[in-house]
């Protein structure tokens, strides 16, 4: 066998590693990982008052995950294509167990803060590698039914997240929400490290100037939406900061179109497909995470539920996906994941729209219930379908670097979300009482419909047929 085989080989299923041993092997740490997106938000009112922190905090402790998240991810996979995606993905989970517990021990805001972003830099090489590995090590015939199940875990993550977190505060305290990863951690580094074995793709230059652009740029943009509402949009250092981030991001597509070994290989947005279901997955996540971060505190701020309370009545929004992400993953070679994204979509901005429609400081919680279903049953539409779109889009050799834009796009819509809806709510609404606490939360929530309905337009453009997808151009 050449030296070229060599690399380029994937993990195999064989009889002694089934299937199911492998969906563990790689689904445990993404259950983790995507945890972590929403585990803290029906926290977040009792970390406010522990540490003392502000409306700005808050928003950090969310995006400093989310923006270390996105910014290492394609770094992330090319890395495990240089030297070996089992090898980056087990150090990726060592190094979010650790960081873990440094989010445990922290005991001012700025501590938790940093302790996130650095948990969010081991997320960044498990997620986009575990997809990888998910789909060299299955047979074509299985590949839709198996991202269909990794969907679903993905979506048990953002599930439970806000129940687990809940339960924790309630029952122990805030800190051991991050106490229980360390457990689960070393359960997942040793079962990765015994059923996976070493995979690798195409090695290339590191493009470290692509990636100081990219970080910088999308963390001055966020950081002048965070602060635009209190310091004011027209200040300095607001206006300065996305005066710089986007010319930041300018000058990081220039070089990406420059360089010969780019960070994100725009080449992969000539495919139509690939493009559009990344514009729908930053238009989903603007819209829905950055709605659910405000969402998730509204029954403890203005109904006076306990964090597990809180959880378990959003569960019929966040348990929905995980029925309907399998099934969707079951059939979208029968039905094209057009039709099941748009349908997803549209349920979606039917939902928020809903929510905004009727909440006030006096809603009760059985009106909220099917609106809440619905956003389920769309979000369950939308995670395995975009996943397969992006897996289908890329070849071999590109799927580890696809599945990282994906992701990292997924995630700067996850942090630009709470940041732009926060600042909507700052802007007509406060803590101070349930009604202000209303009257911030309509507004937001508005926006985050306005923004999926956008996307949901944008879905129309993808392929009907699912065998279409890779030659649409």
């Amino acid at each position: 066998m050449s030296s070229t085989a060599l690399e380029e080989r994937e993990v195999v299923v064989t009889p002694r590693r089934g299937l199911g041993v492998v969906l563990a092997a790689v689904g445990i740490p993404t259950f983790m990982v995507t945890l972590d997106n929403l585990v803290v938000t029906n926290a977040l009112p009792v970390i406010k008052s522990e540490l003392g922190a502000s409306l700005s905090d808050l928003q950090w402790f969310v995006n400093a995950y989310t923006l270390a998240f996105a910014a290492l991810l394609l770094t992330a996979a090319a890395i495990g294509d240089r030297l070996g995606r089992r090898r980056i993905f087990l150090a990726g989970i060592v190094l979010f167990t650790l960081a873990s517990a440094a989010c445990a021990l922290a005991t001012e805001p700025w501590m938790l803060t940093g302790a996130r972003a650095i948990q969010g830099l081991g997320a960044a090489a498990v997620m986009p590698l575990s997809l990888t590995l998910l789909a060299g090590a299955v047979p074509e015939r299985l590949r839709s039914a198996a991202i269909g199940v990794w969907g679903g875990i993905s979506g048990l993550g953002v599930a439970v997240g806000p129940v687990v977190g809940g339960a924790v505060v309630d029952g122990l305290n805030w800190q051991w929400i991050f106490w229980l990863n360390v457990p689960i951690g070393a359960i997942a580094v040793l079962l990765a490290a015994r059923v996976l074995t070493e995979s690798r793709g195409t090695a290339q230059r590191l493009d470290l100037v692509g990636l100081v652009l990219a970080t910088s740029g999308v963390l001055s943009v966020v950081w002048g939406v965070v602060h635009g509402a209190d310091d004011g949009w027209t200040s300095a250092g607001v206006l300065g900061a996305l005066i710089a981030g986007a010319v930041l991001l300018a000058a990081f597509i220039g070089w990406e179109r420059r360089t010969p070994a780019p960070m994100l290989p725009l080449r992969l947005f000539a495919v139509r497909s690939f493009s559009v279901v990344n514009v729908v997955a930053f238009t989903f996540a603007v819209g829905v995470f950055g709605a659910v971060f405000l969402l998730a505190q509204f029954f403890q701020v203005v109904q006076g539920y306990t964090p597990f309370q809180s959880g378990v009545r959003t569960l019929p929004w966040t348990a929905a996906p995980l029925v309907v992400a399998p099934i969707a993953g079951l059939i979208v070679d029968r039905v094209g994941p057009r039709t099941l994204i748009v349908a997803g979509q549209a349920l979606l901005a039917i939902a928020l729209g809903w929510i905004a429609l009727i909440t006030t400081a006096t809603t009760q919680y059985g009106d909220l219930v099917v609106p809440f279903v619905l956003a389920g049953v769309g979000m369950g539409l939308t995670f395995a379908p975009s996943a397969s779109v992006v897996m289908d889009s890329a070849s071999d050799a590109d799927r580890g670097v696809a599945s990282g834009t994906n992701n990292t796009i997924r995630e700067v819509g996850v942090a630009m979300g709470v940041a732009v809806l926060a600042s909507v709510f700052a802007s007509a609404g406060s803590y101070e009482s349930p009604t202000q606490y209303a009257a911030g939360l309509v507004p937001a929530v508005w926006t985050g419909a306005a923004v999926v309905a956008a996307g949901t337009l944008v879905a129309l453009l993808l392929p009907g047929r699912r065998s279409a997808v890779r030659s649409t151009v």
